[in-house]
């Protein structure tokens, strides 16, 4: 315990010294952890957007006119627990009907061509949302084979969208899987430039003391010793770091919040809130593992000479 003490104290105490440089690698590693924060934040904002873009994405099936609601509710009843199903919702055929002249108001033609008619031609219909849009094809496969609704009867089932919407599901499906490997690839390349700038920050800094290892090494000083302090450094470096970081995204979150939600629908400034403290112990650990890493593995250059 004296030893870890006094390895403790001798960082403080080299943090203290170091001045300008200390102050440098302390920046450096600032704006590094500011770019994992806003990598972070940027990719909950992706997934936002496109589980927003998801939910828009459904398959409707069509029931003729007069289809009995208890072999609905039946196939509803089946959809619902099938693996690939998010939620089915059933409207009924009067409720299409009020739905279709809410929406054609303004169309006094369809609408006294309707009141001619003098009754309801249209049918309910289900919305069924997928858990992945990729599963709305084997959906719409079962629904255009034999189902057991359909075996020795005539279908209750009009007709299934899925085919009219294919080519955009299938863009989307695409769009979503290039979205998120370019993130992933664009996340990686930023981290690893960002972490090789700290490295080489923190060893300028180490560079300095070369002298003052050799001499604790003449002295018979062990490796920990030597290496210590300067791990020590890494995790003051991490620290302060962190709180840097987490002081600059408070004000910029709260400057973007209301402008981002209109246009991505994620308000970024709560999304900063609600995960603050989870944000906080990630952006800590990553700064002092990068600066005690960065730390063991610059000293090692001069302890082997």
């Amino acid at each position: 315990m004296i030893e870890l003490k006094r390895i403790a104290k001798t960082g403080f105490l080299n943090f203290a010294r170091g001045g300008m440089v200390s102050f440098a690698a302390v920046l450096t590693m600032t704006i590094t952890l500011s770019v994992i924060t806003s990598i972070i934040l940027l990719q909950a904002v992706l997934y936002s957007s496109l589980e927003q873009i998801k939910n828009k994405v459904d398959v409707t099936i069509y029931f003729h006119v007069g289809a009995p609601e208890e072999d609905i509710f039946s196939l509803q009843d089946f959809l619902s627990r099938m693996p690939e199903v998010a939620s089915v919702s059933y409207t009924s055929a009067e409720e299409a009907l009020r739905i279709f002249r809410e929406r054609h108001a303004s169309d006094y033609a369809t609408l006294a061509a309707l009141d001619e008619i003098g009754e309801n031609p249209l049918g309910g219909y289900l919305n069924v949302r997928a858990k992945e849009i990729s599963q709305y094809e084997n959906i719409a496969n079962f629904l255009g084979g034999d189902s057991v609704l359909a075996k020795g009867a005539e279908s209750i089932i009009d007709k299934v969208d899925y085919h009219q919407n294919k080519l955009v599901i299938d863009r989307l499906n695409a769009l979503i899987g290039g979205a998120q490997r370019l993130g992933f690839l664009i996340t990686l390349v930023l981290v690893i430039i960002s972490i090789v700038v700290v490295f080489n920050t923190i060893r300028l800094a180490i560079f300095i003391s070369k002298e003052e290892i050799g001499v604790m090494q003449l002295v018979g000083a062990s490796r920990i010793r030597v290496q210590g302090p300067f791990m020590v450094e890494g995790v003051i470096y991490g620290a302060l770091s962190t709180l840097f970081t987490l002081a600059i995204f408070y004000p910029a979150t709260m400057w973007l919040g209301e402008r981002m939600s209109g246009f991505f629908g994620m308000n970024i400034y709560e999304y900063y809130l609600s995960n603050f403290f989870q944000l906080g112990v990630m952006i800590l650990f990553s700064g002092m593992l990068l600066g005690v890493v960065s730390s063991f593995i610059a000293v090692r250059k001069y302890l082997n000479k």
